[in-house]
């Protein structure tokens, strides 16, 4: 199918470029990516992209056209964004994920695929805003990004278009073959109300991000990585018994128990705790037959024991997973070297067969049962053979064919229903959950997982390490994935060049690091000269920045090779000035559009430090004192989030320093229009309530 969008590029009498969905950026592309992104970028634009006849905001824009499997043409947008005419030229994402100290870059470029009601119009102002799109990234021209929205997109009939995992391996794919060298995440992906973070780092002992690599970041309200990781393992390592006694303590365990006993049924392998339980339940969801195993996904750090292989599903979970469809709409997707009416007419003698079975024994016939009886009609065993490997949740007339393997024999089985009876069966087990409000296990499989993540997870009875491990889990949200420096399938030379600002007299020190790629008979001539452009174009305060040397080698001479003086993937750190002689260190500020400020996280230098341990922005909301200015979470000085921040706010350790040896006692009174200086004056003998705020 051919969108409009197509149509609007032969107006324009030019050629669209297009690209297959699911094996764009993949390593074997036509285009080889080998420069730094800043470079590859501009590579990128130019041959897989063509530029649009309008901007946003002053911001050019260049699209690149993906084609489905199901020939749906979307469009890929990427928007180049200057410092120079950006309205905000700092990055919060930097802030919060901890570069902070990274110097401003010159541009940023956003890779956006819009909802599918926009694929077929102009960007629109405040595009870059929105967090509808199916994809948006936002990559700095350093190589440092971070991925702001992930949306699947739903297909006729409630089918999926791209799943956010296909859109995944889309961003994945970009970045890898870009070369981006950072790219971070905040991890605020749910799924019925389910912090996703939680669920499958429980489940798998990584985010759902972690599929693709990104890691643990930093936490907000003080997380460590380590007590990341063991918050993780405490709550997986929970075992089921234990669990379910806890809960039989306080009344229930009833509902409970029978979910357990259901998904440990359908387990070839006992489930001993909840990492394990949940784990399979996510994995039975996309099971598709009762004999298929299901398998761990890569990268799950996992025993051999903990594996998990499904059994037969019982028949409320096939009913939830597998919906039937007309066997003629079945054969009419296949490529078979039978007719359909000869096919028809064979699956026509099955459901005769079934039926004599089922009113004979009232159960379902092996596979060579119902070939056997079938072929009394049908000489053909190559045409009944294929008829029968296509018979699965498949209606015929007003029957359903159905197969599973019996967990009693190990053979494989095939069963006949009525339509209404299938259909009645389903809505009186709905029917009775809903009236005795008892939970059903296995008719809504998200359900039962919901269940167990807000009982469980959220409510544990009277567990303060359930607790302080299920906030520790939901305080780490930002997740970073960084790609290797060092290619071995090229030969050439790959630098990470740092600049030497240990000795600056700020109080921020600025992290500035690019890479290079050389050809490996490069001279150090030549790489003071990359490292001079790289600075330049990445940038806007080192546009006038000279390379003075490199340290520790200062007695290479310019013309002499590079050849085994360093390895491709080393790291090398420079000494630079800018124009007039002045070294790095004494560099303070660089000039934007904004006015003054150099750093990603922004002019202004906050001072946090709060009893949680933050000493850093974490994106989290914060308070500061009227009194020392320091920052300090409104969570942990007891302002909840649903109440507006005071209009005046003394810390706890402010309160003491005013409020005497005791500290005691509460101002009686104080005006809107009182200042810090006159506060000051008031709390000479006990003016202030200890560790409290004021709400003036």
């Amino acid at each position: 199918m051919l969108i409009p969008i197509l149509d609007v590029c032969r107006k324009r009498k030019r050629t669209p470029k297009c690209f297959d969905f699911h094996s764009f950026g993949d390593p074997g592309s036509r285009i080889a990516f080998t420069a730094p992104f800043r470079d590859n970028i501009r590579i990128f634009i130019n041959e897989c992209a063509e530029l649009e006849d309008y901007e946003i905001e002053g911001m050019p824009i260049w699209c690149t056209l993906l084609t489905t499997t199901s020939n749906v043409v979307l469009p890929l947008y990427t928007v180049e964004e200057s410092v120079h005419s950006s309205q905000n030229p700092f990055c919060d994402q930097c802030r919060c994920t901890g570069w902070g100290n990274n110097l401003v870059s010159k541009r940023k470029y956003h890779i956006i695929i819009p909802v599918r009601s926009s694929w077929n119009r102009q960007l629109e102002e405040g595009s870059l805003d929105l967090e509808s799109h199916l994809l948006h990234g936002l990559i700095h021209c350093n190589g440092f990004g971070h991925l702001l929205c992930i949306n699947g997109i739903e297909g006729g009939g409630g089918s999926k278009l791209l799943s956010g995992r296909e859109i995944m391996d889309l961003w994945d794919r970009i970045c890898g073959s870009l070369r981006a060298r950072s790219v971070s995440v905040e991890d605020v992906s749910k799924k019925r109300s389910m912090d996703l973070r939680l669920l499958y780092g429980v489940a798998y002992g990584h985010s759902w991000f972690g599929r693709w690599g990104y890691r643990f970041s930093r936490g907000s309200f003080g997380v460590t990585e380590q007590s990341y990781n063991r918050a993780l393992e405490a709550l997986a390592s929970l075992p089921l018994d234990p669990i379910l006694a806890d809960f039989d303590s306080k009344g229930q365990g009833e509902e409970l128990r029978r979910m357990v006993r259901h998904y440990r049924d359908l387990c070839r392998t006992r489930l001993t705790n909840l990492g394990e339980l949940l784990r399979f339940m996510l994995d039975l969801k996309s099971c598709r037959c009762g004999s298929k195993k299901e398998a761990i996904p890569n990268g799950v750090n996992s025993t051999p024991s903990s594996r998990v292989l499904v059994r037969n599903p019982s028949p409320l979970t096939r009913k939830a997973q597998n919906r039937c469809r007309k066997f003629s709409s079945v054969i009419a997707t296949l490529d078979s070297r039978w007719s359909a009416k000869r096919m028809e007419f064979a699956a026509g003698v099955i459901v005769e067969a079934l039926k004599v079975g089922k009113s004979l024994n009232g159960e379902g016939m092996s596979r060579q049962q119902v070939r056997d009886a079938a072929r009394m009609h049908v000489g053909d065993t190559g045409l009944l053979d294929y008829v029968l490997k296509s018979m699965n949740n498949v209606a015929i007339g007003n029957s359903v064919i159905r197969r599973a393997v019996n967990p009693r024999t190990r053979t494989l089985e095939y069963s006949i229903a009525d339509l209404g009876q299938e259909g009645s069966s389903s809505a009186a087990e709905r029917k009775f959950q809903e009236q005795s409000g008892l939970l059903v296990p296995g008719i809504d499989l998200y359900g039962d997982i919901s269940y167990l993540y807000k009982n469980v997870l959220l409510n544990y009875p009277d567990s303060e390490l359930v607790d302080t491990a299920t906030l520790t889990v939901l305080d780490s949200k930002h997740f970073v994935k960084d790609w290797p420096l060092n290619d071995r399938c090229d030969q050439l030379l790959r630098l990470l060049c740092r600049v030497d600002a240990i000795d600056a007299g700020e109080q921020r020190k600025p992290d500035i690091s690019e890479i290079v790629v050389l050809p490996p008979d490069a001279t150090m001539v030549e790489l003071k000269q990359a490292v001079e452009e790289a600075l330049r174009d990445s940038y806007a305060m080192l546009e006038n920045v000279e390379v003075i040397e490199v340290k520790y080698m200062e007695d290479v001479d310019d013309d002499q090779a590079l050849a085994g003086e360093m390895e491709s993937g080393s790291e090398i750190v420079v000494r630079v000035a800018v124009a007039g002689g002045r070294e790095m260190k004494v560099i303070s500020r660089c000039s934007s559009s904004s006015g003054d400020g150099e750093y990603e996280g922004g002019a202004e230098n906050w001072r946090v430090k709060c009893e949680c341990g933050a000493r850093d922005d974490d994106g989290e909301r914060m308070v500061a004192c009227d009194v020392c200015e320091v920052w300090q979470h409104t969570r942990c000085v007891g302002i909840d989030d649903s109440e507006k921040a005071p209009p005046l706010f003394v810390c706890s350790g402010c309160c003491v320093a005013l409020g005497g040896e005791d500290g005691g006692g509460r101002m009686e009174m104080i005006d809107f229009g009182t200042s810090v200086d006159d506060m000051l004056m008031m709390g000479g003998g006990g003016g202030f309530e200890c560790g409290g705020y004021l709400l003036c």
